[in-house]
């Protein structure tokens, strides 16, 4: 992992740059490593730009004031100003923005803030609706419970939604070290940004770029009619449902999230 001074710690593999590069953004409560089968796959044709995200992964403190740490993160549009202000330290001006749950509401709101750089859009099993009052409810008790609590107890609840109970056991096995290795304090606050994210609904219908939205065929926490809805939204998408897979079909299923993002990085490519 290299260190980014403003915030972000970040994978950066390939060199080819006759292609856009592929910005990979993960979900709550990971790190850059959910991204795994991906940057093994695409680095080889491309660079593929994986940060971990404030408060999570190696980037667990952002430095203020005289190299003193500051509290996580508690609003997505700083999330993806991270994103953005790591990718214009790497003169990185136009990419392929990909996130997968929480990762791809941070893209959305990415394309917000930086939709002309962005040439294509990956969506994978998340949504765009803002949070309902049970949800922000939810959202800010959980995040009190992982702060008294820690996140091994969370992660033992929550593994067989996050990945299908049928999933390969070194599956499960890389995605709960992810869940209990993440910061509490960085979970945490990931949460209550999650409980006051606007509504991205509107945003939908103006992207002007190819998008892709994938979802695992069984994920309960974002069902195939969430990934049915935005799929209409957008202008230009192809949706993609992953037979065999819940809420990580990147990992459940490597093989067949790769074969769709590979078809859609050559359509950007064509077009670019």
């Amino acid at each position: 992992m290299t260190p980014f001074p403003a915030s972000l710690a970040y994978e950066d593999k390939g060199s080819d740059t006759s292609r856009a590069p592929l910005v990979l953004v993960h979900g709550h409560p990971f790190d850059h490593t959910m991204w795994a089968p991906q940057i093994a796959e695409f680095s080889a044709t491309r660079r593929v730009i994986a940060p971990d995200l404030r408060g999570y992964g190696a980037s667990r403190t952002v430095p203020g004031a005289n190299g003193a740490p500051t509290t996580p993160v508690t609003d997505f549009a700083q999330f993806a100003q991270d994103i953005g202000a790591l990718l214009d330290d790497l003169k990185v001006d136009t990419f392929v923005l990909a996130g997968l749950s929480m990762g791809g509401q941070i893209a959305m709101d990415g394309y917000r803030q930086f939709g002309d750089r962005v040439r294509g859009l990956v969506l994978a099993d998340t949504f765009p609706a803002a949070e309902t009052p049970e949800g922000v409810t939810f959202r800010n008790t959980l995040a009190d419970r992982l702060l008294a609590e820690g996140m091994r107890g969370y992660a033992d609840e929550v593994l067989d939604k996050m990945v299908a109970p049928y999933a390969d056991a070194e599956v499960k096995a890389h995605v709960h070290r992810m869940m209990t290795a993440a910061p509490p304090e960085g979970a945490a606050a990931a949460l209550r940004a999650r409980a006051g994210r606007p509504d991205y609904r509107e945003l939908l219908p103006r992207v002007t770029v190819p998008a892709l939205v994938v979802v695992g065929a069984d994920d309960t926490y974002t069902p195939v009619s969430d990934a049915e809805a935005m799929h209409a939204a957008l202008p230009d998408s192809t949706l993609r449902v992953i037979e065999g897979a819940a809420h990580l079909p990147n990992l459940e299923r490597a093989a067949q999230f790769n074969e769709a993002l590979r078809k859609f990085l050559a359509r950007v490519d064509d077009a670019s």
